[in-house]
């Protein structure tokens, strides 16, 4: 039975290839609106595709979406439209909040059936393709990263199809939360929960779980030099007066 719903504001797919200066040369992410229901298959739209298969797509990364909630948002703090496919994600979705799916959760969008699988991770492409400063940061800060999707059950999809939440997993761990990281503990956690996690949020996983390490281990550090220091503070303010310094003739006739 479905928890809640939104709606499919546009499905698009990849306009024309742009060239980057990145290590590829070449992105797929100028996605457009397109008029029509779109097949979605294992690996994606028909008609989409990706310019660098070694970081993007894959059964894991089918589908992207992003929801009109937040890219609205960010129209108001960069004072431009931002269409959708801006962002270059396949779906544009109105009413849920796709940021904090739960991974592993579950939509039933036309007669296809989609899986959460991922955040969005930005990179160099991206801060290109958006013209503003310090892109990749300011996303990242603010953590509205989309979701990447598998697709489970292959169909058709189009603007104005219901978005159906018809599952979602009981460890409650959001993409928001995998993105950012702030709980290695919940994140263990979802490793255990779902066993099917992507290659990629495992890694993700162990950067954040390296992350935590070492500012653990530098507090521990810092901590440990506090100490330190007060000791030697504490050792110098009560000092024997058989080791303080002999006064001075001046001193002694004064």
């Amino acid at each position: 039975m479905s928890t809640h719903s939104g709606r499919v504001l546009a499905v698009c797919v990849v306009h024309a290839e742009i060239e980057v200066k990145t290590r590829v040369g070449r992105t797929a992410i100028d996605k457009r609106p397109v008029p029509r229901r779109v097949p979605v298959r294992a690996l994606g739209f028909e008609g989409d595709h990706v310019c660098d298969p070694e970081n993007h797509g894959g059964i894991h990364q089918a589908v992207y979406a992003y929801a009109e909630e937040d890219a609205n948002r960010w129209a108001g703090a960069l004072h431009r439209e931002l269409p959708a496919g801006w962002f270059g994600e396949n779906l544009r979705i109105e009413g849920l909040p796709v940021s904090d799916a739960v991974i592993g959760e579950r939509w039933a969008v036309g007669d296809a059936l989609l899986e959460v699988s991922a955040p969005r991770v930005p990179c160099a492409t991206f801060q290109q393709w958006s013209g503003e400063a310090q892109w990749v940061k300011r996303f990242t800060l603010q953590s509205d990263t989309g979701a990447y999707l598998r697709v489970l059950t292959e169909g058709t999809i189009g603007a104005g199809d219901e978005v159906r939440v018809v599952h979602v997993p009981a460890h409650g761990i959001t993409v928001r939360d995998q993105f950012t990281g702030t709980d290695i503990e919940r994140l263990d956690t979802l490793l255990e929960a779902e066993p099917t996690i992507s290659d990629d949020v495992r890694m993700q996983v162990e950067r954040h779980r390296r992350r935590h390490e070492n500012a653990a281990r530098a507090a521990a550090n810092l901590k440990g030099a506090d100490a330190v220091r007060e000791r030697s503070e504490r050792t110098i303010g009560t000092a024997s007066p058989a080791f303080m310094p002999e006064p001075s003739a001046s001193e002694v006739r004064a």
